[in-house]
Order: C-alpha cells, then sequence, then structure tokens
C-alpha cells in the first residue's frame, strides 16, 4: 500500500525489510518525537511573546530556540535515511537534557520543570534500549541528587527524595516492560517467521514450494528485465522415481527426495532460486545466467544426482535424473512459458535415454560433455 502524501513529508521515503519492523516503528516514533518537541518548544517560546508564559531576561530562551531548531534540523536529517537512526537519537536525548538542565537552572519559578525528566526515560527506553535507558536514568538521579543545591530555588530535601524515587521506580519499570515487551516481540518474529517458513517451503525437502517458487522468479525475471541481464530455467526430474516407492517403499522415495534436495541447494548460488514443483520434480531459477552457464551447470548436477548414492533400508541406491534447461530468448516471456520450454526439454531427455542434459533453445557455442547434453 502506498504511502500517503503526509506520511512521505514526515517520514521521507525510507523502506524496510520486513524483518526490520521494530526499527520502522522507532523511526517513525523518532520522526514524531522531533517535529512534536519543536512543535511544543515553540507553544513555549510563543507564550513568552504573548506574555501569556513570561520568561522575561532567562537564558532559557536562547536554549529553547536553540532546542528548536536543533530538533527541526534532526528532522530533516532523518526523513527517508534509516541509517542515520541512532547517532540522530542519540543527538536528540542530548540536546534534550542540555534543555531540561537548561530550564532547572533558568525557570525556577516553574517547579514542574523536572518533569520533563520523567518524560524522557520512557522514550530513550524505546528509542535507544534498555542500557541507555538504565543509565539516563541513572544520569538523571544522580544529576538531581548532586546539582540539587546549586538550584537558585532548590527542592526540599522531602521533595528531592520523592523525585529520586519516582525517578529510579519509573527507570526500573520501564526496564521490566522493555525487557517483557521485546521478549514477546522476538518470540512473535520467531512465530511469524516459522509460519511464514511453513506457508512457503516443502515439508519434507525444505526447498521452496511451488507457489513461493514461482512468485520468486516473477520477481527475479521483473529484476532480470530491469537490468537487461539474462536468466534461465532448469527443470530436473529424477528418473524412475515410482519404481523407487514401489519396490522399496515410500520412505525410501521420501529419503531419495531428500538427499537429491540437498545435492541441488549446495549445488546453485544463494541468489538462485530451488523448489519442488511435483512429487520428483524440481526448477531452478538462475538469474544472471545465460545458456551456456545453465548447461554447464546442468550437467554438473546431473552428475552430482548420478554418484549421489542415498541409502535406504536395503543399502546405497543408484538413482539419475533428467534435466530440462531452457533460456529467456523473449523479453515478453512469463515465467510459464519458460518453464513450459525446460519441461519439454526434460521431456526431450527422457525421450532420449534419461540420465542426461536436454536443451530446445536456439543452440549457441556449447561445450558439450561427452554423452551427456543433448541440443
Amino acid at each position: 500500500m502506498p504511502a500517503s502524501p503526509f506520511a512521505c513529508l514526515l517520514f521521507g521515503r525510507a523502506e524496510f525489510h520486513e524483518s526490520e519492523e521494530y526499527l520502522a516503528f522507532q523511526f517513525k516514533l523518532l520522526a514524531i518525537v522531533l517535529v512534536s518537541g519543536a512543535l511544543f518548544t515553540a507553544l513555549f517560546l510563543l507564550g513568552e511573546f504573548s506574555r501569556i508564559n513570561p520568561l522575561s531576561g532567562s537564558p532559557h530562551l536562547y536554549s529553547m530556540s536553540a532546542f528548536t531548531a536543533a530538533a527541526l534540523i534532526l528532522w530533516g536529517l532523518l526523513r527517508g535515511h534509516k541509517e542515520r537512526f541512532l547517532w540522530i537519537a542519540w543527538s536528540y536525548e542530548c540536546a534534550c537534557l542540555l534543555e531540561y538542565v537548561s530550564a532547572l537552572a533558568f525557570v525556577p519559578q516553574d517547579e514542574l520543570r523536572v518533569l520533563w525528566f520523567f518524560t524522557n526515560i520512557p522514550g530513550v527506553y524505546i528509542l535507544l534500549g534498555q542500557r541507555a535507558g538504565a543509565a539516563i536514568t541513572t544520569l538523571s538521579v544522580v544529576g538531581l541528587a548532586f546539582g540539587n543545591a546549586s538550584l537558585s530555588a532548590p527542592y526540599s530535601p522531602n521533595g528531592l527524595a520523592t523525585l529520586i524515587v519516582a525517578l529510579v521506580y519509573q527507570g526500573v519499570f520501564f526496564h521490566i516492560y522493555g525487557n517483557r515487551s521485546l521478549s514477546y516481540f522476538a518470540r512473535m518474529r520467531a512465530s511469524h517467521e516459522k509460519l511464514h517458513h511453513m506457508a512457503t517451503h516443502d515439508t519434507l525437502t525444505g526447498v521452496m514450494n511451488a507457489r513461493a517458487y514461482y512468485s520468486a522468479c516473477e520477481q527475479m525475471i521483473l529484476l532480470g528485465r530491469r537490468h537487461g541481464t539474462p536468466f534461465s530455467v532448469l527443470f530436473v526430474d529424477l528418473d524412475h522415481f515410482k519404481s523407487v516407492n514401489d519396490m522399496h517403499g515410500h520412505a525410501a522415495g521420501d529419503a531419495v527426495l531428500k538427499a537429491v534436495a540437498g545435492a541441488l541447494r549446495t549445488s546453485i548460488r544463494t541468489s538462485d532460486a530451488l523448489g519442488r514443483v511435483g512429487g520428483e520434480e524440481f526448477s531452478i531459477f538462475l538469474p544472471d545466467t545465460d545458456l551456456l552457464g545453465a548447461l554447464q551447470l546442468a550437467e554438473t548436477i546431473r552428475r552430482g544426482i548420478e554418484q549421489l548414492m542415498p541409502v535406504i533400508e536395503s543399502g546405497p541406491l543408484r538413482i539419475s535424473a533428467s534435466i530440462g534447461v531452457a533460456e529467456c530468448s523473449d523479453r515478453g516471456q512469463s515465467m510459464q512459458e519458460i518453464q513450459r520450454q525446460a519441461d519439454a526439454a526434460m521431456y526431450a531427455a527422457k525421450q532420449q535415454g534419461r540420465n542426461r542434459v536436454s536443451t530446445l533453445s536456439p543452440q549457441k557455442s556449447v561445450v558439450e560433455p561427452a554423452g551427456a547434453i543433448a541440443l
């Protein structure tokens, strides 16, 4: 769903990966805090100019003006740049502490100015984490305890004791709450990832299921067209797999499929996509790979499967696979069309005796391993 114009204005066009959900929350919260901090401080300045809340002659006026400008500058630097989040959050926290100390020192007529230290602590725990929250809480407590005597209108011993106890209580509360919240968030994230994996991967072999595989392929095709790079598809079908189930049982068939899936995973790059698209059928999408590269990889895979010899109850079992190869020859081709070409090439390999690599794509300068590749 596209962001609204207001959201683009406030946050910029920062993009977050699905795994950065909490960072996205912190980023947006910081942007809101920066803008609201500047606006509310500007209201105090307006109160001075309108004489509703006069601070005549107080150096704190300069502090508030500087704080307002700093908050707006930091917001401008943050918009659209998630990588700047941490140092901007710390910069704003330092500016806040200076602003609160300035109010404490130069606005003695405001007895409630100490409340800003209380409002600060929750934001630190949320934006900067538990260690930072504990450090700022400790700094606030120590600063008030030893700095109170230097104030022009210091708090009474009873009032100071109440302030310090309340600050410690709030810090402990948010430390425990933050710890439990982050723990809950981590469990929810792990549960979501587990459910997502179950929904997108084949439970037996661990590779992508057909739906997730074809969806990933369509995305990679769009990326390949954008960059003008070639891409190819391998269609791998195990030979005589039905006889494995009939002669040795389905447990043996499952063991073969797991072994083959493992061999396929170790043969491809992390940028490639591998899916189980049928009972004994696997498909491999190879971005940035032309026909020659795809044929060479297919032959490597064919030999690897031939040498695999998975161990079943009756002993090692020799297996083989027929592999069809197709390269995208038309930039308008869909994944289904390319897959059909690879499927047809695989059937050609079956008809030519199985345990071989075949392609129906236009011939190129291909070095053929002896007896392995059929064009």
